[in-house]
């Protein structure tokens, strides 16, 4: 292990590489599309990973794929918008990895149609994951955060959360309020040394439901999302990146 690591000191693009040994980060949704692209690129930066989802076969193909980059990967099946689950996640993520430094706050979905078209049951659902989620999954890690007096906090929101358009009303609502919640928490934990972060991307080509088919030349890669979201993880500590706006170059 010495030999191992004075090699690595010696060679500044190892270095450079693998500027997140020794943190944990727990990303929700890190089983596909988005969440999987960031998981990746931050287990490529050192980072051990615990990612959740509630598909079992998707985990476990995230899980192999995590493990080739020589990091420690903890998957575990949960439905983060029940605070019990969520409460166990974090739980256990932290058992087997330790103090989780960074979350990534991914999971989500969408909903789109007509306001008077959409019932009470798609609204809670919608709300829940895409709101709810981060309230409870921050709610579990902020007092380890505060403990250890840093941590970086990364929600995935939208243009969406900027912005409206037709048929987009609950979706809009809730990465609207996502922007609202994001950036009182990031007055509320800054004192701390815990900076909260959002990532506003465009369309994105993933399995993801949209408002319909996307091109993938006119849409974001989910990989793009990730190198969002490895500048904001490895920017310098004194410093506060709390926003990227993030657009494909062709319009849709």
């Amino acid at each position: 292990m010495d030999s191992i690591r004075q090699t690595k000191e010696r060679s500044p693009a190892a270095s450079t590489a693998r500027t997140l040994t020794g943190k944990v980060a727990l990303v929700t949704g890190g089983n596909r599309g988005i969440g999987k692209a960031v998981a990746v690129r931050l287990a490529s930066l050192g980072a051990d990973i615990a990612i959740c989802g509630r598909d079992e076969q998707a985990l476990q193909h995230a899980t192999d794929e995590l493990a080739t980059h020589g990091v420690r990967v903890y998957a575990e099946r949960a439905d983060v918008t029940q605070a019990a689950e969520v409460a166990l996640l974090v739980k256990q993520s932290e058992a087997a990895l330790g103090g989780v430094s960074i979350l990534v706050n991914n999971a989500g979905m969408g909903l789109f149609g007509p306001l008077q078209e959409k019932t009470e049951q798609e609204w809670d659902t919608l709300m829940s994951t895409n709101l709810k989620s981060v309230f409870l999954v921050s709610r579990s890690v902020i007092p380890g955060m505060v403990e250890r007096k840093g941590g970086d906090i990364i929600n995935i929101s939208s243009l969406a959360g900027k912005s409206t358009f037709a048929g987009g009303a609950i979706y809009c609502a809730s990465k609207w309020g996502l922007q609202g919640l994001s950036g009182c928490m990031a007055e509320d934990l800054r004192a701390y040394g815990i900076r909260v972060s959002t990532v506003c991307p465009g369309s994105v080509f993933t399995e993801f439901s949209g408002r319909g088919p996307k091109d993938p030349n006119k849409a974001l890669a989910a990989g793009d999302v990730a190198h969002a979201v490895a500048m904001i993880v490895t920017q310098g500590p004194q410093s506060f990146l709390s926003e990227v706006d993030l657009r494909p170059i062709t319009k849709p």
